[in-house]
């Protein structure tokens, strides 16, 4: 975070996404005005609000890609919600609260995955005495003075320190992967929860964690003796050691810290929250999400199984496509938790073309890198690559616009002999021409009944 300067996000924001700069800018300056508030004093530090964002524009423009690649490069604990999945309380369905425990799952989950990774040396070296005692039992010593819980005295003899010796070599043997291809006997743990159907309209994924924990406290584990090769079993046994050595507790402070601060809620589609004034059907609650929003985007705590958390600070990315409606259409004070608005702008074709090649995830690199493993090396033209996006263009202009998704569908059109045939060509190299593109686009997309459903 602290290397992250807005022009240095912007930039890493341009490897995946084109175009788009007012989006990228606004996203840039709320993560680094999170890092900036970590800097001033610490009785202001609470004061400063994060100014969350609304991002408008068609589907398929790249507002979803900005919010995943921005919490990827803050490595922060990001989570993506339709809005139109929540109901108001009181009607079946999802209560909004439910997404800041999904948040608070996914980053103990974080958490605990580098806390393991770090005590991942410690672990190894305890799993490996383990399967030394696996491979070499250790023999009965000869018994000395014995008391009534056992021997008091353990005589030293000449076979110890030759099984002291054995082992050794057993180790040596372990490290340089010679022992394989052994199996042996390893008792894993196993804990089956049984199905159990919840009938209830309010909070149910809480009720749900509830009972998991509850059952299984009073379930036993269920112990099986599997035979497993060597290296399969140290990663079972460095497992088990990782998650002995960490701290839960310390894990849930530092994950619920990390929410708290630097979580970053993406809600999509929140235009269809949004009720056109009907008092029956879907937009009878549509309103009353918006109320359950606006006390999560404030600020306020919401209780999770590991305790209370705060939402004063995380960081809302609202986005839409408001086509029909306007975000004054929100209730006036979700739209005053959304200071931030930045319309996105629709692709046009020479957005299409660098889409095409620029990224590093680029299309046409998915595709040779796809047909490479065939042993096919797929060519592109030039002339090629401007027809795919011209048509993209044109049929988003005579369709639905749908944005960047529809170079998806235009390519499989074009490549689906190509992907069919590929395990059994002849030829090592093949070559997409503007003549190819034509022919095998150019009668879908002239008619209209037939691009609505191709393409």
């Amino acid at each position: 975070m602290d290397a992250l300067k807005p022009v240095d996000i912007v930039r890493e924001l341009d490897k995946y996404i084109v175009g788009q700069h007012e989006a990228k800018r606004s996203v840039a300056i709320a993560l680094r005005n999170r890092w900036r508030r970590q800097q001033v004093r610490e009785e202001l530090r609470d004061e400063i609000a994060p100014k969350n964002i609304i991002l408008i524009g068609p589907t398929g423009v790249g507002k979803t890609e900005i919010a995943r690649r921005l919490a990827r490069l803050a490595d922060a604990p990001f989570i993506k919600v339709e809005a139109s999945k929540f109901t108001e309380v009181g009607y079946v369905g999802r209560d909004v609260e439910s997404m800041i425990r999904d948040l608070v799952e996914l980053a103990i989950t974080q958490a605990k995955s580098r806390a393991q990774q770090a005590v991942q040396p410690r672990a190894r070296s305890i799993a490996e005495e383990r399967m030394l005692d696996l491979l070499l039992p250790k023999s009965r010593s000869t018994p000395g003075e014995t008391g009534k819980d056992g021997p008091l005295l353990e005589v030293v003899t000449a076979a110890s320190e030759e099984g002291s010796s054995t082992r050794e070599k057993l180790r040596h043997m372990l490290r340089e992967g010679k022992l394989d291809n052994r199996y042996v006997d390893l008792d894993v743990t196993e804990r089956q929860m049984p199905t159990i159907e919840i009938f209830s309209n309010v909070g149910m994924e809480e009720m749900g964690i509830n009972f998991k924990d509850m059952l299984s406290g009073l379930l036993p584990k269920n112990t099986r003796r599997r035979k497993v090769k060597v290296p399969e079993a140290m990663k079972i046994l460095t497992q088990e050691e990782a998650q002995n050595l960490i701290d839960m507790e310390e894990v849930v402070a530092e994950a619920i810290g990390r929410v708290e601060q630097a979580g970053i809620v993406f809600l999509d589609e929140i235009d269809k929250i949004v009720g056109k004034g009907s008092t029956t059907g879907p937009d009878v609650s549509r309103e009353g999400v918006q109320r359950d929003l606006l006390p999560i985007v404030e600020g306020s705590s919401v209780n999770t199984k590991y305790g209370p958390v705060k939402t004063d600070h995380i960081l809302f990315i609202a986005s839409g496509a408001f086509h029909g409606i306007a975000p004054s259409d929100l209730i006036p004070e979700l739209q005053g938790r959304f200071p931030i608005r930045v319309e996105l702008k629709s692709l046009t074709k020479t957005d299409f073309k660098r889409i095409l090649t620029e990224p590093e995830n680029a299309l046409i690199l998915q595709y040779t890198e796809l047909l490479a493993t065939e042993g096919v090396r797929l060519v592109f033209e030039e002339e090629a690559i401007d027809r795919i996006a011209t048509i993209a263009e044109e049929v988003n202009a005579s369709t639905d616009n749908i944005g960047a998704r529809r170079l998806h569908t235009v390519m499989e059109k074009l490549l689906e002999d190509i992907l069919f045939d590929a395990p059994d060509v002849s030829e090592p190299t093949l070559r997409i021409d503007a003549a190819m593109v034509d022919a095998r686009l150019s009668a879908i997309k002239n008619n209209q009944d037939l691009s609505r459903f191709i393409l």
